[in-house]
């Protein structure tokens, strides 16, 4: 990724700017099952400009040399001028057009630029509120874009979506718990090791005890009840967002269930699902959500 994003030359035109944000997103095809054959073609520009912003954004708070947090700043103000200026880069010219045909606010964004901001610091949580407080930032406010895209934008909409959201990055935290600690980010908050007595050593030491096992078993028990909580967003939308939607929240729970298969040790071994898990999952979601649309 260019380590920055001044303007340098013309700005791209609209067209040569969604073809730069599908780019991005068939590059990462494997992690973005948004723009797969499910989405109505006339959305998928729009999600794919969503994508690459977020996508960008995360790039920028985790692999970009130099000032990151500088960069962020740049960023911010690139998106301060889609909303009342001329952008410069291919992303958010698209952004541009996107979040004005479908009246999406900046506050989801500008979200998601704090969050990286966030990891910038030392990465730990004193408490399970203020875990949420960061998945706000992190992890809801792509819920959000997408459903302004999807027209999907009550009150009650947005809070099964958070949940949803929240759960989905609770698990991929449980999932990672070895990776993330490499990278000095502890995201299991410390009253809750403290509560199950579980130390920060045992954990740079990759010490599997029973009081670890407990304290994962607690932490999948709070994503799952989250996923539970969202599901009924699916009922809420239509066509086939409403299987893309339905699959991630299959696919976060069955994370969850390869964490359970493993008696909570994601330490000696990060769960995954197996591609013919995948499969299935796909099948049988869209087999149940047919069936539930018959008359």
């Amino acid at each position: 990724m260019a380590a920055t994003f001044r303007a340098t030359g013309p700005i791209p035109s609209l067209d040569e700017a969604y073809a730069y944000c599908s780019a991005v997103a068939k590059e990462h095809y494997e992690n973005f099952t948004v723009t797969s054959v499910l989405l109505p073609k006339r959305l998928k520009p729009a999600i794919q400009a969503v994508y690459s912003f977020c996508r960008y954004t995360d790039d920028l708070g985790d692999e970009a040399e130099g000032d990151r947090l500088a960069l962020l700043d740049e960023w911010e103000a690139e998106l301060v001028s889609v909303y009342g200026g001329a952008p410069h880069h291919p992303i958010m010219v698209a952004l541009q057009d996107v979040v004005s045909t479908f009246d999406i606010p900046d506050e989801p964004f500008r979200r998601l630029i704090q969050a990286n901001r966030m990891d910038q610091r030392e990465v730990r949580f004193d408490t399970y509120a203020d875990l949420l407080h960061y998945c706000e930032h992190s992890a809801t406010p792509v819920g959000r874009m997408v459903l302004h895209v999807l027209g999907e934008t009550s009150a009650e909409s947005f809070r099964l979506s958070d949940a949803t959201c929240t759960a989905l990055q609770l698990a991929n935290f449980w999932q990672d718990v070895k990776r993330d600690r490499a990278m000095d980010r502890i995201y299991i908050p410390r009253e809750d090791m403290a509560s199950f007595g579980y130390t920060d050593e045992e954990l740079t030491l990759g010490i599997v005890t029973q009081a670890f096992r407990n304290l994962i078993r607690f932490e999948v028990g709070r994503a799952q009840e989250l996923f539970d909580e969202g599901l009924t967003l699916v009922d809420r939308l239509t066509g086939r967002a409403k299987l893309d939607v339905a699959l991630f929240s299959k696919g976060g729970m069955r994370v969850l269930d390869a964490i359970r298969d493993q008696d909570y040790d994601v330490l000696s071994h990060r769960p995954t699902i197996s591609k013919p898990r995948k499969l299935w999952i796909a099948l049988s979601t869209s087999a149940k959500l047919a069936l539930r649309q018959r008359p």
